[in-house]
């Protein structure tokens, strides 16, 4: 199933692209399917974000800071709520089974952290989309639709 690849759409809501008219939006495309595999988006410039991505659990934040050797594992729990509205996050992301988590580096100094997860109801079925967040290092936030 490796083989599988699922074609997204970035949407820049936050942060100096959002500020753009018209507002960019930037493709992707992810390998293994609801696995692992590979994920890549092409930003502004012509700027490819390549990496791994991994099924794992989403957790809820963590009470202490987490410790600096973490901080690519930080959950992006904030992001989803400022994207998708106050709550979001804990009601229907937090413990889901089909969640992943990707680190894409770009080939001109862009970091992007991605998460995405596609509802339990859905999980038989691709009927319903994914749905996910990513921030970049560049002060972006990103609706991210599979």
């Amino acid at each position: 199933m490796s083989g599988c690849i699922a074609w997204g759409r970035f949407y820049p809501v936050q942060g100096p692209l959002s500020a753009q008219a018209p507002v960019p939006v930037f493709k992707a495309e992810a390998t293994g399917w609801l696995m692992s595999g590979e994920m890549s988006v092409k930003l502004e410039g012509g700027e490819v974000c390549k990496g791994r991505w991994s099924a794992t659990q989403a957790a809820p934040e963590p009470t202490a800071a987490p410790p600096a050797s973490g901080a690519d594992e930080e959950s992006l729990a904030s992001v989803w709520d400022i994207v998708y509205g106050q709550g979001f996050y804990v009601s229907h992301v937090l413990g889901r089974h089909l969640f992943a988590r990707a680190k894409l580096a770009g080939d001109k100094g862009t970091v992007l952290r991605v998460e995405v997860y596609k509802p339990d109801s859905a999980s038989r079925e691709n009927t319903r989309p994914a749905r996910g967040v990513a921030k970049d290092n560049k002060g972006n936030i990103y609706k991210v639709v599979f």
